[in-house]
């Protein structure tokens, strides 16, 4: 059974459709990854999907009990609601009940009084009714797993955690088809890999469209190519797809090959001399006629994007060298006494969750702040390209030609020039969109036309911050390539596991605290050293468990170096610690009750807050642990 359907949709804009009779099915606990070009219409596949966009011609199936929900590609703008309003919003259905339920148990919690109550009860009966409870506490989870405030401002945030409100939407609905479009854009690796488990055991349907292969391989049972207006479907895994993609284009090919031959010949024979003319057979020439419409409606593939590097005079030997380095946000440490060196043609990659402190540290490196302790030497010659993730350097009411060439006609790349249109060819601009605002590009458009206008600019110095965002595989893996044999340094900033991996040849791990470690390779690297201490440390446990005796373990051993009353707190710690443990257990099952938050908001609320109490207390319980027996064994 399809849970929706496309027969033979039609769709253009502009010169050629972006749709040309394409047929489409989504069956029950699918996910499709939809792939293709920037700009070939994957989005906008998407839309028409969701019902955002109306075919030109063919058939749209919906069942009506099918739901779907869209997370778009651009976080939301100019939405002032809080954002467990704009979650509670993408559920019609139950949306303003859930909202105002929402707001009433804020209310209570202010002023109990009995009008009040009275109106929470009648919304709790409405719930009950619609039953939408399970619609309320499932939006509760997915903002408890995103780290997101339910009573926050959505326009107080910033663009990335505005993608993860968005995300909140599209996954709270439970929906029976989930539309994503780029959903790794702005999350941090932490938050990918929750997200692929999520989506590995979400029981609907999934259509997503990513750049992120890792993510691809991991999530994807389907994929689906979008070429030139038509769809392909390549069941089974992304390799599988890779491979059967190239056997496509390759047979293609030799069928085009075969076509152009025989309308040379054919081409030839009508140019022939006037005795051929007086014999040729018109049927012979009404085909010829038919092979060259054919010719002319043929769409070739899309070519790779062709990037060169400026390249400028090398840098000195060292170019960055951080001594006992330390930089801290108010009470927050986001560099603590770090030392290391960056050296001519290293590639290194910053690794950590959004808001570690990444972007800080380059700051640091590039002299734009001060460092509360230590210091940075850099080094001579330093010529820096910086993209930035924002794409605050392209100006939306420019047109592309004129942001990479503002005004001029010529462009010099290695002392050489070339014609600024040539230049934004090598970059998949055809001459029609060259002169297009900025403001109508697509996301992957923009990353493009903002790596042109950052490498026409010759450095020795690359900072890449999120490069990787919105741009088509073929572009990725150009991309990668060129940056494998720059000959200058980089400090790279991505989530995009592969990527990373096959780029760069060190990674600075922002673990937390302020600690940062340095590691040969890339997220793998990383991986597997985390993996591996995680194992050994399961493996030390086990072995003390089994050499220490019950006594032992809630009775440390006394020391007179200790005084009275510090050896009486190290022994009432371990009661406390297990007494602590059993509570956190008690409420924790409590909580992950269908009815936890039918009860009332005051008592569900202190119960949560009670429950963050005991983690904290247990942290310093352990640590203060930590401390005594280290004073003890002194």
């Amino acid at each position: 059974m399809s849970l929706f359907q496309l027969k033979n949709a039609q769709l253009a804009f502009g010169h050629f459709p972006l749709l040309d009779g394409v047929e489409f099915n989504v069956h029950p606990k699918e996910r499709i990854c939809l792939v293709g070009r920037n700009g070939c219409g994957k989005s906008t596949l998407l839309k028409v999907i969701n019902g955002d966009i109306q075919l030109d011609d063919g058939q749209r199936l919906l069942p009506s009990e099918v739901r779907i929900s869209r997370l778009p590609q651009d976080p939301p703008q100019n939405i002032t609601s809080s954002i467990f309003d704009y979650v509670a919003e993408g559920m019609a259905d139950v949306g303003d009940t859930l909202k105002a339920y929402f707001h009433q148990a804020n209310a209570v919690s202010a002023d109990p009084s009995e009008k009040n109550l009275a109106r929470l009860e009648a919304l709790q009966h409405e719930l009950e009714h619609k039953d939408a409870w399970k619609f309320e506490q499932h939006i509760q989870q997915v903002l408890t797993k995103l780290n997101l405030q339910a009573d926050l401002s959505l326009a107080s945030l910033s663009g990335g955690w505005r993608r993860k409100a968005a995300l909140a939407r599209a996954l709270a609905g439970d929906p029976d088809i989930l539309l994503l479009d780029e959903p790794t854009n702005h999350l941090d690796i932490n938050m990918i890999k929750w997200l692929e488990d999520s989506l590995k055991d979400y029981q609907g349907a999934i259509v997503f469209v990513s750049h992120d292969r890792a993510f691809i391989r991991n999530v994807a049972t389907r994929i689906i190519d979008l070429d030139r207006g038509h769809l392909s479907s390549y069941p089974g895994n992304y390799q599988t797809y890779l491979e059967k993609k190239a056997e496509d284009l390759a047979v293609e090919a030799n069928a085009n090959a075969e076509f152009d031959k025989k309308l040379s010949q054919e081409e030839t024979w009508i140019r022939q001399g006037i005795k051929a003319r007086r014999t040729r057979n018109e049927g012979r020439v009404r085909a010829l006629k038919a092979l060259r419409e054919e010719h002319a409606k043929r769409r070739k593939v899309q070519g790779k994007a062709s990037i060169t590097l400026n390249d400028a005079a090398s840098s000195g030997k060292r170019v960055f060298e951080a001594k006992g380095l330390s930089y801290a946000y108010g009470d927050k440490p986001i560099v603590k006494h770090l030392d290391f060196a960056v050296y001519r043609g290293d590639k290194v990659a910053l690794v950590g969750p959004n808001g570690c402190g990444k972007s800080t540290l380059i700051k640091l490196l590039l002299g734009d702040l001060h460092a509360d302790n230590g210091k940075v030497e850099q080094g001579t010659n330093l010529e820096v390209a910086y993209f930035d993730q924002h794409r605050e350097a392209l100006d939306p009411d420019k047109t592309v030609i004129d942001v990479v060439a503002d005004g001029k006609r010529e462009v010099t790349i290695n002392g050489r020039s070339k014609h600024v249109i040539s230049y934004l060819q090598d970059y998949l601009f055809t001459p029609a969109r060259i002169q297009s605002p900025v403001s109508s590009l697509s996301g992957g458009e923009k990353n493009r036309l903002l790596l042109a206008k950052l490498l026409l600019r010759p450095s020795n110095l690359l900072i890449l911050d999120e490069p990787t965002n919105d741009l088509d595989v073929e572009t990725l893996e150009l991309l990668e390539d060129i940056l494998s044999q720059y000959q200058g340094t980089l400090l790279l900033v991505s989530h995009d596991r592969e990527f990373v991996d096959n780029v760069v040849t060190s990674s600075l791990f922002f673990e937390g605290n302020g600690v940062i470690k340095e590691f040969v390779g890339g997220y793998q690297s990383i991986y597997d050293w985390y993996s591996e201490k995680e194992k050994a440390s399961q493996v030390t446990q086990e072995t003390s468990d089994k050499s220490e005796s019950p006594k032992t373990k809630s009775s440390p051993r006394k020391s007179k170096k200790l005084s009275y009353k510090l050896q009486l707190e190290l022994d009432a710690l371990p009661a406390k610690i297990e007494s602590l443990e059993a509570e956190k257990e008690a409420l924790e099952q409590e909580v992950s009750e269908p009815d936890f938050f039918k009860q009332d908001p005051a008592s569900s609320n202190s119960k949560l807050t009670r429950l963050s109490d005991i983690s904290s207390e247990l942290d310093s319980a352990y640590l203060r642990w930590d401390e005594l027996e280290g004073m003890q064994n002194e």
